[in-house]
């Protein structure tokens, strides 16, 4: 079965076509010149001039076919270099994708181990804790027996009395119930604002003051440490009173007038 013309000239290799080309190219150039009309016999000197020129007409088509050819051969380079290019490139880009896909696989795929690793270890963890590392439970210590409650007196004389004797009691300072609230009811009548201001004590600047009448100058002197420094104070004035008492006549109990 004859083949197509273009199937053939697919065939042809660079050299062919060159000289095809040329040929070609010589061909145009020989029709032009065989086209120029023929001269009458009267013109033989212009023949024979057209026929010393036919060399140098050759000579051209000659150098215009090998331009041809060398225009047609750079542009297969070209085509062809193109082409080259073209196919690296996208081979390149192929490898490129083909690298960064594995990539991202390989990452997933380590990714996803690693919390299977992690979720199997902490399971691990939770269910083979040895009981010996467990934390123990610290014992709760017992309690600390409570300090009793201060002890506390009523607002009045039977309560001053009692209270100033438990710190008497404490400072070695002796004295009875009996012997101090006798005293008190000669003194003050149980007052324990009452003051003197006619006696030798008034006089000299000093009155006596409180349940017991001490002077300001002795309760300075025998006022005992844990009360309080107000003169009028009915457990401090009894107590320094005692102390003072005890001092000079042994204790209040030893005392039936003014001392």
């Amino acid at each position: 079965m004859p083949q197509h013309a273009s199937s053939g000239l697919r065939r042809l290799t660079r050299t062919q076509k060159l000289s095809v080309a040329g040929i070609a190219a010589a061909g145009a150039a020989a029709l032009a010149f065989t086209a120029v009309p023929g001269a009458d016999a009267g013109q033989g000197t212009a023949q024979a001039t057209t026929a010393d020129a036919k060399p140098v007409a050759f000579s051209a088509v000659g150098t215009a076919a090998e331009a041809q050819q060398a225009t047609i051969a750079k542009q297969a380079d070209s085509s062809a270099a193109k082409g080259k290019a073209e196919a690296a490139a996208k081979k390149a880009a192929a490898v490129k994708a083909a690298k960064a896909k594995a990539a991202a696989v390989a990452k997933a795929q380590a990714e996803k181990a690693r919390a299977t690793k992690a979720a199997a270890n902490r399971s691990a963890v939770r269910t083979a804790i040895p009981a010996a590392a467990k934390p123990a439970v610290k014992p709760v210590p017992a309690k600390t027996a409570a300090k009793p409650a201060a002890k506390t007196y009523p607002d009045n004389l039977d309560g001053w009395i009692r209270e100033s004797l438990a710190i008497m009691a404490k400072k070695g300072i002796p004295g009875s119930y009996e012997g101090i609230h006798r005293n008190i009811m000669r003194e003050s009548s149980g007052n324990p604002m009452a003051i003197n201001n006619w006696d030798i004590n008034a006089i000299n600047g000093t009155p006596s003051k409180g349940l017991l009448q001490v002077i300001a100058p002795t309760f300075k002197t025998y006022h005992v440490e844990g009360t309080s420094w107000n003169l009028y104070d009915p457990v401090a004035n009894i107590t320094a009173a005692c102390n003072y008492a005890a001092a000079k006549y042994g204790s209040m109990d030893n005392v039936n007038s003014a001392y």
